[in-house]
């Protein structure tokens, strides 16, 4: 397990057998760049500044899928891109799923995310409709 307070990952890339990195508490955003780390299976990026703006996230979440290919448990809590209704009025229980469904669409091999076991009927929901699931509301 690593533990690093950085705005810069550049290090990271020495540690390729690394299983587990927490990045929480960081001022990391959407232009995350990871090196390839093929046994990383636990990533935290609590309280960070990731968002769902203009297609960034799809982007970041495309980089993910490519460098971290063992990545089954994932964590975006406490970021813009995480809908929580208990940090945001405007978001609810219905904006959360979407996210859940647009991310594990991008993340197929995700069992966890955030604090939730991924379910098979989410898997499947993923598969037909993760594609569309960004949590963009018209104002």
């Amino acid at each position: 397990v690593a533990f690093v307070v950085c705005r810069s990952l550049e290090g990271l890339k020495t540690f390729g057998s690394l299983e587990e990195l927490i990045l929480d508490n960081n001022l990391l955003g959407n232009d995350l760049l990871l090196p390839r780390l093929p046994h990383l299976h636990t990533l935290t990026l609590n309280k960070n500044q990731i968002s769902f703006q203009r297609n960034t996230c799809k982007i970041l979440l495309d980089h993910l899928a490519e460098v971290v290919p063992s990545l089954q448990y994932l964590s975006l809590l406490g970021n813009v891109a995480c809908p929580n209704e208990l940090v945001s009025k405007d978001k609810d229980e219905d904006d959360y799923q979407r996210y859940r469904y647009f991310v594990v669409h991008k993340l197929r091999n995700l069992k966890f995310l955030d604090t939730r076991k991924v379910t098979k009927s989410e898997r499947e929901e993923a598969l037909v409709r993760g594609a569309f699931m960004k949590v963009v509301k018209p104002k």
